[in-house]
C-alpha cells in the first residue's frame, strides 16, 4: 500500500479468478466450481472440489473457510484436511444466499444475507440455525462488521444502508443513496466516525455515524462499478478498485472530510489498439485504447506508468460537464506516431481519432492532451461526415507532421506552431484513400500509399512527386525502418513486401498468413520483419535470407505490435484483451538457430506470457533441444591440403632464433655481492615450511668443467624421439614441444647432440618430425622456427653425418613445394587487392 507496488505474483489458474479471500495465512481464490488456496503469495497448496455450480462468495473462518455457489449450496471446508465439515442446501425460493459475513467476537457463528430479505445467523459447529431476522423485503447485497460489537451494517438492493444490532435485533440508522444497489461498505478504524458506501455507478458516499447525515460525495471515483473498497486499520486510508481496471488508494487529510487520490495503478479499461515504443532506451511503452485514453507503460517499474488522459474537443467544457456526461470527448485513438526529439520543448505525439478528420497533439512531458488541433482549412468551419484522418508520421527531428486523409490528401503541419505547411499532388496526393505515409530519416523523402495501389516518393520540401510504382494489389498498411531504408508493405490479400527505397525496387515478397494483416514491427538492426495477423499468428521473417524463422499461435489475434528499440522485448496487444504482453528475445541470451521454418510447418499455440512463469514446461521441452543451436567445434586441421599453423602465441616460437641476443640483453651488469659477515636474518629456502639455507663449505678444488654426456639424464623429449624411430609415431614428441617455453625447447635441441648427450640416431628421428610436419602441412610456423633452430645450433653435425645431409636435402625440397604453392597465392591476393584499391575503379 505505500509503494503500490508488486510484492508477489502467483502461479496462473487455468481460468479467470471470480472470487478471492484471505485470511492472515492463506489466499483464497475460485473459478468456476473449484476453489484453490494459496500459500507465500505463489504456490497452491489446498485444492477444495465438491461444488457443481460457480462459487460466488468466500468467508474464511479460524481453521475453516466457507463457500456458497450459485446453485444456492454452502459448504464448510477444513482447510488443512481439504474435506467437506458440513454442507447445507437452501431453498432458492425462501432463502437465496447472496452475502456472508463472520460478526466479531461471535463464536462460531455466521450471518447470512438472502436475496428475500431476510437474514439468519446460523452456528456452523453445531449446524443449527440460531435466529431468523425479518429484514426489510429488499435483497441484501452486502454485509460489513461495524468496528462496535455486535452492530453489522446491511447494505440493499434499493440504495439503502442500514446499521442494525443483531443482539437486540433493532435498527440503529439507515441511510439512502440513489445511485443503485450498495456494492461495497467500509468503516474507518482510526477515530472518525465514517462509513463509505460503494456504487455501481462509481461514486461513493461517505456518511458521518455520529451525526446520522451525508459528509460528502467522492463523484466518479471509478469510471465502472466499485468492486471493493477498504479503509486500511488505523490510518485515513481508503483502497478501492473497480472493472475499470484501476486500483486507487484515497487519502482523508483535506476539509469537510473529502479525499483525495494519493497514489493509483491503471490500465486501459477497454481493449488497447495500437502500442508504439516511446523514445530509444526501449523503457516506455505509449498504449492508445478503446477508452479514449493515451497512456504510457514503464518495462521497468509500475511507478513510472502515466496516463495522458482523453481526448477532447474542449478541455475546458469537459472537465465542467464531468466524465459521465462528456459530450465533449473525441473517439478512441486508431493510430498515433511519437518522436522525442524536442519532445521538452512542444508536443511530441500525434494521433487520429476514429472517424474523426482531426488529429490530436499530446505532450509527453506533461503528460496531458497538446495544444493543437491539426485539420485541414477548409474544414475548420464545418466538420465533414465521411471525411476523416486515416494515418500520420512524425519526423525524427519531431517538427512536422505528415496526415492522410481518407480522400487522399496528404497534409504537412509544424508541429510546435500547429500551421498548415502544405499539401502533396496539386489537389490531392491518391486517387483513393491514404493507407500509409512515411518520412525517411534526413525529411528528404515522404513516402504515400493509396489504396488504389500505388505508392509515391515525393520530395519532402518542395512537394515535387519524385517517383510513383503501381503494386501488385492494393496496400492495407506500410512501415518504414528508417535506419536501413527499408519499407514493409502490407496488401489487402494477406501477403507482404519489402521495398527498398535507395533503389525503389520490391526486394522480399512474402506470402504465409491467411487473415488481415493487423500491424508489421522491424527489429532494430531491420533484419527481422515481425508480423501479426487475425490468424492468430505472429511471424518473423529474416531479411537478408528471405525465409519466414519464427512463428507462433496465441489464443487470440495480436492487434498491434512493437519491437524495442534496444531489440529485447516484443510488445504486443490482443483481441479483447485489457494487457499489453512483452515476449523476450531468446536470441540475446542463448543460442537460436534460425533456420528457415519448413514450407509445411505447424506453428504450436503459445500461452500469453503472465507475470509468473507458468509450471507445465515438460511439454515444450522437447522442441526446445532442437531449436538449440550446437555449438561449432573446429577440427585441428580443415583439409589435408590446406596448410595449417598452430593456435600457439607467438612468443613461444618467434623469439627461438635470438635467444642468445635476449640472455646477453637481460644479462645482470654485476654478479650479486656476498655479504662479509652473517647476516641478522638467517636467510631461509622459499617455500610453504620454512627452512634454513645449509653454509656453504668452500671448495675451489672441483673442475669447472663438467662432462655433460655423462650426468645428463635422458629428457622425456628424448625418450619419446626414440621410441618414435621404431613406431614412427610423432605426435608424442611434437605435444610435448608445444608445451615447452622458448629457453626449454633451445636446452631440449641442445641436449640431441652427441656432445649434448644425445646421438645421430635421435637427430635423424627429429628432422623425421619435422618432415612429418610439413607433410601433414599443420603447425606450418612451428616447424619451420623448430627447424631453424635445429639447423643453427647443429649445422656442422649435420653437414659430417652423410644420414643426416640425406634426410635434410629431402626437407629442403619439400620445404621449398610447398613455400612456393603458398607464395603463388600470397601474390594473387596481393595483388587483387591492389588492383580493388586503384584509381581504376
Amino acid at each position: 500500500v505505500k509503494k503500490l507496488g508488486i510484492v508477489a505474483v502467483s502461479n496462473a489458474l487455468p481460468q479467470d479468478i471470480t472470487c478471492l479471500a484471505a485470511d492472515r495465512m492463506l489466499i483464497f481464490a475460485s473459478y468456476d466450481n473449484i476453489l484453490h488456496a494459496f500459500a507465500r503469495n505463489k504456490e497452491v497448496v489446498h485444492t477444495y472440489e465438491g461444488h457443481k455450480a460457480r462459487i460466488h462468495l468466500l468467508q474464511p473462518f479460524g481453521d475453516h473457510v466457507i463457500s456458497v455457489d450459485v446453485d444456492n449450496v454452502l459448504i464448510v471446508w477444513n482447510i488443512q484436511s481439504e474435506e467437506e465439515y458440513l454442507q447445507m442446501d437452501f431453498d432458492k425460493a425462501t432463502f437465496a444466499v447472496s452475502a456472508v459475513l463472520h460478526p466479531s467476537t461471535y463464536l462460531n457463528k455466521i450471518l447470512l444475507g438472502s436475496e428475500q430479505g431476510s437474514l439468519q445467523l446460523w452456528n456452523i459447529r453445531s449446524n443449527k440455525l440460531l435466529y431468523s431476522f425479518p429484514g426489510w423485503h429488499l435483497a441484501v447485497t452486502t454485509l460489513e462488521q461495524a468496528p462496535a460489537v455486535d452492530v453489522v451494517a446491511v447494505g440493499l438492493v434499493s440504495g439503502h444502508i442500514i446499521v442494525h444490532n443483531i443482539k437486540f435485533d433493532e435498527t440503529l440508522m439507515k441511510f439512502q443513496q440513489d445511485w443503485g444497489p450498495i456494492t461495497a461498505i467500509s468503516f474507518r478504524t482510526d477515530g472518525h466516525p465514517v462509513m463509505a458506501a460503494g456504487s455501481p455507478v462509481g461514486h461513493i458516499a461517505l456518511w458521518d455515524l455520529e451525526e446520522k447525515k451525508l459528509m460528502c460525495q467522492m463523484q466518479d471515483a471509478h469510471s465502472t462499478a466499485i468492486a471493493g473498497m477498504s479503509f486500511v486499520p488505523g490510518e485515513p486510508l481508503l483502497i478501492t478498485n473497480g472493472a475499470d481496471n484501476a486500483i486507487r488508494v484515497w487519502i482523508f487529510d483535506g476539509p469537510g472530510g473529502t479525499g483525495r487520490v494519493l497514489r493509483s495503478r491503471m490500465g486501459h479499461s477497454a481493449p488497447p489498439t495500437k502500442v508504439r515504443y516511446h523514445g530509444q532506451n526501449g523503457e516506455q511503452i505509449l498504449s492508445a485504447g478503446q477508452d479514449g485514453t493515451l497512456q504510457s507503460f514503464s518495462t521497468v517499474h509500475e511507478k513510472f506508468n502515466k496516463s495522458l488522459g482523453r481526448g477532447s474537443i474542449n478541455k475546458k467544457k469537459s472537465k465542467k460537464k464531468g466524465l459521465k456526461l462528456d459530450t465533449m470527448a473525441l473517439p478512441p485513438i486508431t493510430v498515433f506516431a511519437s518522436e522525442v526529439a524536442h519532445q521538452s520543448d512542444w508536443d511530441s505525439i500525434v494521433a487520429c481519432h476514429q472517424g474523426y478528420i482531426t488529429c490530436t497533439t499530446w505532450n509527453y512531458q506533461k503528460t496531458s492532451m497538446g495544444a493543437h488541433k491539426l485539420r485541414p482549412e477548409e474544414f475548420s468551419k464545418h466538420k465533414p461526415i465521411d471525411i476523416y484522418a486515416t494515418v500520420i508520421d512524425i519526423t525524427s527531428c519531431g517538427n512536422f507532421a505528415v496526415i492522410g486523409l481518407s480522400t487522399g490528401q496528404v497534409d504537412v503541419y509544424n508541429m510546435q506552431s500547429g500551421i498548415h505547411r502544405g499539401r502533396y499532388g496539386k489537389e490531392r496526393a491518391h486517387e483513393g484513400a491514404v493507407r500509409g505515409v512515411a518520412v525517411d530519416g534526413l525529411n528528404q523523402l515522404v513516402i504515400t500509399a493509396g489504396s488504389e495501389g500505388l505508392i509515391k516518393f515525393w520530395k519532402f520540401k518542395t512537394k515535387d512527386l519524385v517517383y510513383s510504382t503501381e503494386l501488385s494489389s492494393s496496400p492495407s498498411g506500410i512501415l518504414l525502418h528508417r535506419d536501413s531504408g527499408i519499407l514493409g508493405i502490407a496488401f489487402d490479400d494477406f501477403s507482404i513486401s519489402v521495398l527498398d527505397i535507395e533503389t525503389r525496387k520490391i526486394v522480399r515478397t512474402f506470402s504465409g498468413h491467411h487473415g488481415r494483416i493487423n500491424d508489421m514491427t522491424f527489429s532494430p538492426d531491420g533484419r527481422w520483419l515481425i508480423t501479426s495477423s487475425m490468424d492468430c499468428t505472429i511471424k518473423t521473417w529474416d531479411l537478408p535470407s528471405g525465409c519466414l524463422i519464427d512463428c507462433f499461435l496465441v489464443d487470440s489475434a495480436a492487434v498491434s505490435l512493437t519491437m524495442s528499440p534496444t531489440g529485447d522485448f516484443l510488445a504486443s496487444t490482443h483481441v479483447d484483451d485489457l494487457g499489453i504482453y512483452l515476449w523476450s528475445n531468446r536470441s540475446l541470451y542463448s543460442l537460436v538457430s534460425l533456420r528457415p521454418l519448413p514450407a509445411d510447418y505447424e506453428p504450436s499455440m503459445v500461452t500469453r506470457p503472465s507475470t509468473c512463469p507458468v509450471q507445465d514446461v515438460d511439454v515444450a521441452g522437447d522442441e526446445e533441444t532442437c531449436d538449440e543451436m550446437i555449438e561449432y567445434v573446429s577440427p585441428e586441421q580443415l583439409g589435408e591440403q590446406l596448410v595449417t599453423l598452430s593456435s600457439l602465441p607467438e612468443s613461444r616460437w618467434k623469439n627461438l632464433l635470438s635467444l642468445d641476443i635476449i640472455k646477453k640483453k637481460n644479462k645482470p651488469r654485476e654478479p650479486p655481492k656476498v655479504p662479509k659477515s652473517a647476516p641478522f636474518f638467517i636467510p631461509t629456502v622459499p617455500g610453504l615450511i620454512p627452512q634454513y639455507i645449509a653454509p656453504e663449505e668452500e671448495n675451489d678444488t672441483q673442475s669447472k668443467v663438467v662432462n655433460l654426456g655423462v650426468l645428463a639424464q635422458k629428457s622425456d623429449f628424448y625418450i619419446h624421439l626414440e621410441e618414435a624411430l621404431s613406431t614412427n609415431e610423432y605426435a608424442a614428441p611434437l605435444n610435448l614441444l608445444k608445451s615447452l617455453g622458448p629457453s626449454n625447447i633451445e636446452i631440449e635441441l641442445r641436449g640431441l647432440a652427441p656432445e649434448g648427450g644425445g646421438s645421430m640416431e635421435v637427430m635423424l628421428s627429429f628432422l623425421r618430425m619435422i618432415g612429418m610436419m610439413l607433410n601433414k602441412k599443420y603447425n606450418f610456423e612451428l616447424a619451420q622456427a623448430y627447424l631453424a633452430l635445429f639447423l643453427k645450433l647443429h649445422l656442422k653435425i649435420l653437414s659430417s653425418e652423410p644420414n643426416l645431409l640425406e634426410e635434410v636435402s629431402r626437407l629442403s625440397t619439400q620445404l621449398e613445394e610447398t613455400w612456393i604453392h603458398l607464395r603463388a597465392l600470397f601474390n594473387q591476393s596481393l595483388c587483387v587487392l591492389t588492383y580493388m584499391k586503384s584509381a581504376l575503379l
